[in-house]
This record gives structure tokens, sequence and C-alpha cells, in this order.
């Protein structure tokens, strides 16, 4: 394809149907589960429902309040589990350990509901994301060294709760401007997605990371989505997951198990980069969710042989 006035309309009309599909497919999702979870941890109900959590947290080695950590960045996202972990008197260790379940599990609700509309059981992949990262968190506390317990990261402080209003207004502002980035996002992931697809670069895309993706377990057409899941993220990815489902590019069964893939690993880049910004390990925060995705998908397909061989 050559650059035309023509070719030019066209990447443009499908560059901006595309964005503007995806961006209302993700706010209409996260703006009111966003606003829920906001209310949820304003009320005190948030600490309330971590006190069920506090046996399994002793179980992985942490301290009982830890919980707190892990409800919060699964109902919200990881810079909420970093606000609350940093009120904590924590070590390298704990944080390590709560670090890597939520990078797991995180954004609970908004996520496993893009998966549920991307064809996936919504209550098979929350199930899925809760059970491997306390798998992680067991694994890793079996295998970090035992240094890491004396690394002190933060002192502790009281969690305050503001009043209604300020909550409210606080909760406006940071949804604006994440909705601000996320359009931001979605324009630049879909004008680059639309370019390569009209210069015919997806192929030779897939051809230079299919081994990688062949090794996960995953079709090679699934390069660029990776690509793109693990610099941004899985909402903002979903979206171009979404649109190739949408448009006949990926089958349901492909999509469910890259599902089984992005919902262990994704974000690699952005999210790994904030907990190391804290200080914790980018081998340890990284590592265990390759190795943990990748044992997933291949028992998924396993399972998947399985219940085709007792078909027939």
């Amino acid at each position: 394809m050559t650059f035309s006035v023509e070719n030019v309309k066209l990447i443009a009309r499908t560059w901006l149907k595309r964005t503007f599909d995806t961006s209302w497919f993700l706010l209409k999702i996260m703006i009111p589960v966003s606003l829920f979870v906001a209310l949820l941890g304003w009320s005190g109900l948030l600490e309330k429902i971590a006190l069920v959590l506090h046996p399994l947290m002793r179980v992985l080695g942490l301290p009982g309040e830890a919980a707190l950590v892990y409800i919060s960045g699964a109902l919200l996202n990881n810079y909420s589990a970093i606000a609350v972990m940093s009120s904590m008197n924590l070590s390298l260790r704990d944080a390590t350990i709560l670090a890597v379940m939520c990078l797991i599990s995180h954004n609970l609700v908004v996520e496993t509901a893009v998966m549920k509309s991307l064809g996936s059981s919504a209550t098979k992949m929350a199930m899925l994301r809760v059970g491997v990262a306390i798998v992680a968190g067991a694994l890793l506390n079996i295998v970090l060294p035992s240094s890491f317990a004396e690394v002190k990261l933060f002192a502790s402080s009281s969690l305050s709760q503001s009043a209604f209003w300020p909550m409210l207004g606080a909760w406006a502002v940071s949804t604006l401007s994440l909705t601000g980035r996320i359009i931001l996002y979605i324009l630049i992931l879909m004008l680059a997605q639309t370019v390569l697809e009209q210069f015919s670069l997806m192929e030779w895309l897939s051809r230079w990371l299919g081994w990688l993706m062949r090794v996960f377990g995953l079709d090679p057409s699934m390069s660029f989505l990776w690509i793109v899941i693990n610099i941004v993220g899985y909402a903002y990815g979903a979206g171009i997951i979404k649109a190739a489902r949408d448009e006949g590019r990926m089958s349901a069964a492909q999509g469910d198990l890259f599902n089984h893939h992005a919902a262990i690993s994704h974000s690699l880049l952005e999210d790994t980069m904030l907990y190391a910004a804290i200080g914790l390990p980018v081998f340890w925060l990284m590592g265990p969710r390759l190795v943990l995705s990748l044992a997933v998908v291949w028992a998924e397909r396993l399972r998947q042989a399985g219940v085709r061989a007792t078909a027939r």
C-alpha cells in the first residue's frame, strides 16, 4: 500500500471509528466500577472485607494487615496498592510478595468484565487470577532470599478517611485524568494497529515474535496484541483484542487463550516499573508472572485437548 489521499482517508476513518468504539467500550465499564469501589473504600467496608483475608496473609508469611494492600490492589489498581503499602511497616520480602499478587489480580472487577466481553467466563477468569495470585505468593514465601526480610521499605502510619465530598471530588479528578490518558493511549494504539495492517506489517511482526507466542502456547498472530498489552496494560489493550474479535481477525478460542495468558501476565512495562520505582526487584516482579502464565495456558490447552478426546 502506498500513501495517497484516499489511503490516508481510509486509515483516518478506520482509526477514528476504532478509537471511539474502544473508548466507549472501556469507559462504560470502568467509570461506574471505579465509583463503586471508591465508595466502598470511603465507607470503611474495604477494611472490614480485608479482615476475612487475615488468616490467608499469615499462611503466606505476611502480616495480617497486608490483606488491605491486596484487597485495594484487587478491587482498584496497583497505584492504590502502593498507596496502602506505603502506610504500613513492611519489609522488602513482604512488599515483593504483595506486589506480585497484586500484579496478577489487580483491577479485578473491571478487567474481569472486559475478559467476559471478549468471550471468557467471568467466574473462571476471576478464580484463575485470585488462585494464581495465592499460588505465586506461596511460592515466593518459600523461594525469596531470606535477606529480603531484613530490608524495611516503609514506616507505618495510620490510614486516613476523608469526608464524603472531598473523596468524591478527588475521585472525579482522578477519573477525569485517567479517562484522558485512556483516550490518548487508545488513539496512539489504534493508529499504530491500523497503519501496521494497511501496510501489511502485522504478518512481519507475527513472524518476528511468532516463536515466543508458540512458547507461551498462543497463536503467532497474537504478537502485536502481546506487545500492546505488556506496554500499556490490559484495560487499554483489551479494546484492540475486542476490535480483532469483532472484525473476525481472531477466533473466540484464540481470544480465550490470550485472556488466560494476559490475566496472569500483562503490563510488564508500566506496572513493573511502578513497583521497581519504590525499590522492588524487577526479576522477582516479572519472572513468576511469565512462568505462571506459560503454565496456565498450556494447562488450559491440555484440558481442552482432553475434552475433545473424550467427546470423540
